[in-house]
């Protein structure tokens, strides 16, 4: 069923999938496989841009409204607004992190890969940890 809780539970779920995946990017890159951390990033890229417009749809399209009012019912606005502040920035960055990856522009890719990992930490603490995805008795 189509309901706010179930929806933010499949984000909570699809965040830390992707996050199991960049650690594994992460991994190859300390182990000196640039060619298995381009193609996992490249993965984690599709997937997190997948999850987004899923989620983009069923917010704005499928069921405008419906995330809105149930973190408004469970007092949790400010915290998505929180929780934004670090996904949408990150969300920003990633298709230039990627760009710069295929082209390597080790500096560029580099940097934004470490105020990317910086933002993501906030979007996984901040999504998994405080945004609800049950109401509250």
């Amino acid at each position: 069923m189509l309901t706010a809780e179930n929806v933010l539970l499949a984000l909570k779920i699809a965040v830390g999938g992707v996050t199991v995946l960049l650690f594994f990017s992460l991994t190859a890159l300390a182990l000196g496989n640039y060619r298995l951390h381009g193609r996992i990033n490249l993965a984690f890229f599709i997937l997190v841009l997948a999850a987004l417009l899923g989620f983009e749809l069923t917010a704005h399209v499928v069921r405008p409204g419906m995330l809105q009012e149930f973190l408004r019912s469970q007092n949790a606005l400010e915290t998505l607004y929180i929780h934004l502040g670090f996904s949408v920035p990150a969300a920003l960055i990633l298709p230039l992190m990627l760009f710069s990856g295929l082209k390597r522009h080790r500096r560029v890719h580099v940097a934004l890969g470490m105020l990317f990992l910086v933002l993501w930490t906030g979007t996984v603490i901040t999504g998994i940890f405080y945004l609800p995805h049950a109401a509250s008795p």
